[in-house]
């Protein structure tokens, strides 16, 4: 499902994968109860990763650009997150769901803006030089991310930092005989809203048709008098605030955040992006539910296989289709 592919012509074979996954581990897990807190923890899980991936699967898809860096933006976010919400303990304290929102719908957006701003020097002073060269571009952004992490450091410490959830979004609530915690919920509203957002935009807008039409024909697009060099500027930008907004997502779901955390939930993006196919936000999507359930379910499961379990999806779905679910068609 890449940027262009309508619900007319979808290919429902990889969307299927996800309900024929969840069917086929509930007779192994016996349980309907827990099976459906099992299910609920990996769709949440996926897309908290979706989120996180969007944002690279963004880059790459409309730029050609391989970021590696991409972990250095979600770190950040995190801790933006944490200094916002440390100084918004009235609202975190309180039982109500809608004042803890008061308090991490602001920290979203102050850890989205200073992903976005850095993001923008990441572009113009690391990643601009190598355009078109993936093995530079590779190279120089790991760089970038070590160098972020660095900075990340000297700002907040090197220590880990306590993330713990506002007092509203903890608990579970029953779903039949199923306990499925609150905060998963959210997760699961909020990465389908982000995904709606991103196709409605990238299919629906002049800024999206503009972007698409660069990404066809930069020269005839730039003949037409719009600037796309602007346009994929703002990509970027995106997609480093995209990375930000899960790095607060990933960091309440773990209720604690490092400066490494990005380079550790970079193996699992890339593994997203790979099994959807490179620079396809509806294969990033199905990419990510499946990873997010396979961890859930492998783990209850088999607890020792559950390291590599992801691994073993990918090349499945590899052996399937070498280039991803969806191929990206540009």
């Amino acid at each position: 499902m890449t940027m262009q592919t309508t619900l007319k012509d979808l290919d429902w074979k990889p969307v299927a994968l996800v309900p024929v996954l969840a069917l086929l581990v509930l007779p192994l897990i016996g349980s309907p109860s827990t099976w459906l807190t099992l299910t609920v923890a990996g769709l949440a899980m996926g897309m908290i990763i979706f989120i996180i991936a969007s944002g690279l699967t963004l880059v790459f898809g409309l730029m050609d650009v391989l970021n590696f860096g991409h972990g250095v933006f979600i770190a950040l976010g995190a801790f933006v997150a944490t200094s916002v919400l440390g100084s918004m303990g009235d609202y975190t304290s309180s039982s109500s769901l809608w004042m803890n929102m008061l308090a991490v719908l602001p920290a979203m957006i102050v850890a989205m803006l200073v992903a976005g701003a850095v993001g923008l020097a990441f572009e113009r002073f690391i990643v601009r030089p190598v355009y078109g060269n993936h093995l530079k571009q590779i190279l120089i952004t790991m760089g970038g991310m070590i160098i972020g992490e660095e900075l990340i450091k000297v700002i907040w410490g090197p220590l880990q930092i306590p993330l713990p959830l506002p007092e509203g979004m903890r608990g579970t609530v029953l779903l039949g005989d199923a306990a499925v915690e609150k905060y998963r919920l959210i997760a699961v509203v909020v990465g389908l809203m982000v995904f709606a957002m991103l196709i409605w935009t990238l299919t629906r807008t002049k800024i999206g048709l503009l972007i698409r039409a660069g990404v066809q024909d930069r020269e005839m697009v730039e003949a037409l008098g719009y600037r796309i060099k602007r346009l994929f500027i703002g990509v970027f930008m995106i997609g480093s605030a995209l990375a930000g907004l899960g790095g607060v997502m990933w960091g309440l779901y773990q209720q604690n955040v490092i400066p490494q955390m990005g380079s550790q939930v970079n193996v699992l993006i890339f593994i997203v992006l790979i099994i959807g196919g490179l620079g396809s936000t509806g294969g990033a999507l199905i990419g990510a539910l499946l990873v997010g359930l396979m961890a859930n379910y492998t783990g209850f499961l088999f607890p020792k296989l559950a390291l590599f379990s992801n691994i073993a999806l990918m090349m499945a779905i590899l052996l399937w289709r070498p280039q991803g679910v969806y191929a990206l068609n540009k």
